[in-house]
């Protein structure tokens, strides 16, 4: 069995994985859903790297699953201890030297979000239950409303990305098919451009984890069998 590792997007929250930790329990794996310090000014993407790897501890056979800002840090945990598998979820992919501030205009993010928005019909103004929360089931999306929304340090967009490469860990991308914020086109440019991957897609938005659980918990049980072979567990 393996030992999941679930690293939030912005907010850092591990309540992101509250649907999807139990199944992947349930199949037998470790699962450890990482809380960021994302609201500290002092932590940028090394801090929370950090955080990452001092949840692990000496757990072996890790899968780290990357949700959108994670994909920032992830890569800094898998230089740090030994990854079987690292997988992006609708994740930024950094360049070597480039800032998480300078990473929306060097992709062009924001017109990738406006062509999306105009093909669809949605309103030109971000709202976050139409851009986010909009495939979410209603009792979802109330149970993370209650909780308030979780504070964002801009600090992690400051420095440059540390890393002089990707890490040399098998890497697998996959994305919601529906997501609004970063759209499907976009990710497969992305990947393409920056890791030299394509992209698996899946039916949800950017936030599958709480649309799609069991959907998403298939895929990463997928990838990880295929990682182990056959015969593999």
């Amino acid at each position: 069995m393996a030992t999941y590792v679930l690293i939030p997007g912005a907010g850092g929250t591990a309540f992101y994985w509250h649907r999807v930790e139990p199944m992947l329990r349930e199949r037998g794996h470790d699962v450890i859903a990482v809380d960021l310090p994302a609201g500290d000014d002092a932590a940028g993407l090394e801090e929370y790297a950090d955080a990452v790897v001092d949840a692990i501890g000496d757990r072996t056979g890790l899968v780290l699953v990357a949700q959108s800002m994670g994909g920032l840090s992830a890569p800094i945990v898998a230089t740090r201890v030994p990854v079987d598998l690292l997988v992006l979820l609708n994740a930024m992919i950094p360049r070597p030297g480039e800032s998480g501030g300078d990473w929306w205009g060097n992709t062009g993010q924001a017109e990738a979000a406006a062509r999306m928005a105009a093909r669809e019909g949605l309103p030109e103004a971000f709202d976050l239950e139409t851009r986010f929360f909009h495939d979410v089931p209603a009792q979802v999306k109330a149970a993370v409303f209650a909780r308030g929304e979780a504070p964002q340090s801009g600090t992690p967009f400051e420095k440059p990305w540390p890393l002089e490469a990707w890490p040399d860990v098998p890497t697998r991308f996959l994305q919601g098919r529906d997501d609004r914020f970063f759209p499907v086109e976009f990710q497969r440019e992305q990947a393409r451009d920056r890791l030299g991957i394509g992209i698996d897609e899946m039916p949800g938005g950017h936030l599958v984890a709480l649309s799609r659980p069991a959907e998403l918990v298939e895929r990463l049980e997928r990838y990880r069998s295929e990682l182990a072979g056959p015969g593999g567990r």
